[in-house]
């Protein structure tokens, strides 16, 4: 890296972009800002210096355990340095980073080691019963190392790190990543993409003030990939420090957003209900005014609670529609406000259509699957699994299942996934439409709505609630509930049944485990009892 070290000193700029094309942007900052914090969790800080010293560390363990550039690595561990670290590290090191939800089982964990080849396994103590398990899964990951104490038949990370120089390494090449899909039918598949598709710097779309003192709060956990791109990475490219939550809870959330003067986060639609939720004396002592995007996608947002949050924080709020295979819309406030519930434009021509199951469009308004358009040099497979990537795809179009439409002015709004449609009477009801309505009503902390088998109907409404702290299901309130509804939505669509359950499944991202509740809730209840 010293051949052209005089012309970056006489053009900082160039500098900065070639350390960004071998993943070593992280160095970058370190030499700007050593000593301003990067990482803060709970228990500990890591400075831009401190962090980037490590990720060389880990590359050089890494190598001198026969972990070459091209190898895979997987990180089943929580929101703790560790994990930057480990990101940081597959950045320069050349390897492909493969993120593990640690809540898995151990052989959902170990299929998933094994399939994305990994030669090391990074795991948290935490997760020690589902990471051995994993480990005995994956007989070629020949490397186990062990964070925040002892895992048998792991090496000890720190110690693997105390060992080596954490000066930068000579000879980076830009990693990747293969993230894997959340899995809600059949086995999780790992979205691949060419190396080449992810070496490109990153672009400052969210307005970080670069060595202004931005924060960003992470409030999901980071082997998700829409924390790990918009939590850690994209501000950490800036010099933003991130604080990380390792768990969520709406009061501490808003007190790290007072206690840290955060000035960016992202979230999914149910922690803005939970934050909305808390008394109102305890969001008055609270600052917010510093808050310049809270950045939010994954699963549909009800529109009465969007503008609640507008209300409540200002025009700060900024929508997407993305997933781990690809990218649709983008939308502000102003644009929000002015045409409510839509989640934005395309972000480039033709990059989103409407059509029909084979990607014939359809007309404006009318709804349809929405077909994204894979971007040039990116084009994603299923690892694996051809037969799943060719029918995902339409020529250049692929599809996340949901549904959807464009207006006459090009915007895009999501109706639901065509897996959660329900068919009752022969109509369509959308669920999503339901629980909006449901979460309007206060005694109502969570709500799913499924189609449930019935006999006259083909499928029946039932809405499952997660009620307020403090408050007692019964048949008064299922009562209640049913009668709000239909005092807002057309009948058709109203709950004919209401369950309750302490907590409502949900992946990470947001989304309702629907197959998890119809599981539960299928069954009729006896017309006799």
């Amino acid at each position: 890296m010293n051949d052209t070290a005089v012309t970056d000193e006489q053009d900082p700029t160039r500098r900065r972009q070639r350390l960004a094309e071998v993943g070593m942007l992280l160095a970058w900052w370190a030499e700007q800002q050593p000593d301003t914090p990067a990482i803060i969790t709970a228990d500990s800080t890591r400075t831009f210096a401190e962090l980037n010293a490590d990720a060389n560390r880990l590359v050089r363990a890494l190598r001198s355990r026969g972990v070459v550039a091209g190898d895979a690595v997987a990180v089943a561990c929580r929101n703790r340095p560790e994990f930057v670290e480990a990101t940081y590290a597959c950045q320069r090191g050349g390897y492909r980073l493969t993120t593990v939800n640690w809540h898995l089982t151990a052989d959902e964990a170990g299929y998933i080691v094994e399939n994305c080849e990994a030669r090391a396994l990074l795991a948290d103590v935490a997760v020690a019963d589902m990471a051995r398990g994993a480990a005995a899964d994956a007989p070629a990951c020949s490397v186990l190392l062990a964070i925040g104490g002892p895992i048998d038949g792991f090496e000890d990370y720190d110690g693997a790190l105390a060992a080596e120089d954490g000066s930068d390494i000579d000879d980076p090449s830009a990693g990747s990543s293969m993230l894997y899909t959340s899995g809600t039918t059949g086995r999780p598949k790992g979205v691949y993409r060419p190396p080449t598709a992810h070496v490109a710097p990153a672009l400052n779309i969210y307005d970080y003030h670069e060595g202004e003192g931005d924060v960003h709060l992470c409030t999901g956990p980071l082997y998700h990939a829409a924390p790990l791109a918009f939590s850690l990475t994209a501000p950490l490219s800036f010099g933003a420090t991130v604080v990380l939550m390792d768990q969520w809870d709406a009061a501490e959330a808003l007190r790290l957003v007072d206690a840290h003067a955060v000035t960016h986060t992202h979230m999914v639609p149910t922690m803005f209900h939970r934050l909305l939720s808390l008394p109102a004396d305890a969001r008055a002592r609270c600052t917010t005014d510093q808050l310049r995007y809270v950045l939010h996608g994954a699963a549909p947002c009800p529109v009465p609670v969007k503008q609640r949050l507008i209300d409540w924080l200002g025009p700060v709020v900024v929508e997407y529609y993305a997933a781990t295979e690809g990218v649709g819309s983008f939308v502000d406030s102003a644009t929000w406000l002015a045409r409510p519930g839509t989640v934005g434009r395309p972000v480039t021509e033709g990059q989103v259509l409407i059509g029909d199951e084979d990607a014939n469009p359809l007309p404006a308004d009318e709804i349809g699957l929405v077909w994204l358009k894979a971007m040039p040099g990116a084009r994603f497979d299923y690892y694996k699994d051809p037969d799943k990537t060719s029918g995902s795809y339409r020529g250049d179009y692929f599809t996340l299942g949901d549904v959807g439409y464009l207006d006459t002015d090009g915007y895009l709004f999501l109706t639901d996934r065509s897996a959660n449609l329900i068919i009752s009477g022969g109509v369509n009801i959308y669920p999503a439409e339901v629980d909006a309505v449901l979460l309007e009503h206060p005694a109502v902390g969570d709500a799913a709505t499924i189609g449930v088998p019935d006999e006259e109907w083909g499928e029946r409404v039932t809405s499952i609630i997660e009620v307020q702290p403090g408050l007692t299901p019964s048949d008064e309130l299922a009562a209640e509930l049913i009668a709000f509804c239909r005092d807002r939505i057309s009948h058709f669509k109203c709950p004919r049944s209401v369950d309750f359950i302490d907590t409502l499944p949900r992946h990470d991202n947001g989304k309702v485990y629907r197959r998890r509740l119809k599981e539960l809730f299928a069954t009729p209840p006896d017309p006799g009892s």
